[in-house]
């Protein structure tokens, strides 16, 4: 059993070292012994130090060749041309080889040990999708708009697919490899989170929200989604839903 974590990154040189500790350190043998991890790092053009960090980083933990595939974390490094969010993540689904696939932002907003409980529905086969959910247990909103805007598209979500959902636009999507593999994704930006939940939902496909634990950084940290990002989302949406 494998697990694929794609990790898009964009000028992220105060936080990656740190997040990709947080994945390396990540204990999910505790779920399944034989479970390995596939760590798939898209630089998107970055024009700070995030490189040059990234790559120290993946040499030190597997110089003198020591890798092991059944004990050790294998790394992927790419780096492109900026071109979105949603670019980096295509590319990463794309040569993904792990029986579940999921996301990790490069900031620290969220917290890696949240994929213990996410990932364990569909070890046991009782979920093909699984999203982390921030709505579904309470934290203190930084920007009182950002909060809004996300709950409007997740009501959204739940109006034109006739579904419950809390939290469209989370990060931590987990799904099993035939699932992401199948939705013919397109989108560039930050508009690939809608698309996904819009086109697993066409699919019939069930998503099961389990909370998360969530902690949102400010803009002067490095926040980058903003309002167009919104608009765009709710023409995806409806896109998606009536073409």
């Amino acid at each position: 059993m494998k697990i694929s974590i794609i990790i898009p990154v964009y000028n992220e040189e105060k936080t990656i070292s740190k997040i990709l500790d947080k994945i390396t350190n990540l204990n999910l043998r505790e779920i399944d012994k034989k479970i390995r991890k596939e760590i798939i790092i898209v630089n998107d053009g970055s024009k700070d130090k995030s490189e040059k960090i990234i790559k120290k980083y993946i040499f030190d933990n597997t110089k003198n060749n020591i890798i092991d595939k059944e004990l050790y974390d294998e790394f992927i490094y790419i780096n492109k041309e900026n071109q979105g969010k949603g670019s980096a993540l295509r590319k990463g689904f794309e040569i993904s080889s792990g029986d579940i696939v999921t996301i990790q932002d490069a900031d620290l907003e969220y917290n890696p040990e949240d994929f213990k409980k996410l990932i364990t529905p569909i070890i046991k086969g009782k979920e093909k999708v699984v999203y982390g959910s921030r709505f579904l247990k309470k934290h203190k909103p930084k920007y009182r708009i950002y909060f809004l805007g996300n709950k409007f598209l997740s009501f959204l979500t739940k109006i034109l697919y006739n579904v419950r959902i809390t939290d469209m636009e989370t990060c931590y999507k987990v799904f099993r490899r035939e699932v992401i593999k199948s939705l013919d994704l397109k989108s560039n930006k930050f508009d690939i989170e809608p698309e996904i939940t819009s086109k697993i939902l066409r699919k019939g496909i069930k998503i099961k929200e389990i909370p998360i634990s969530y902690s949102p950084r400010s803009i002067e940290e490095g926040k980058k989604i903003g309002w167009k990002d919104g608009a765009i989302a709710i023409l995806v949406l409806l896109k998606n839903r009536f073409i």
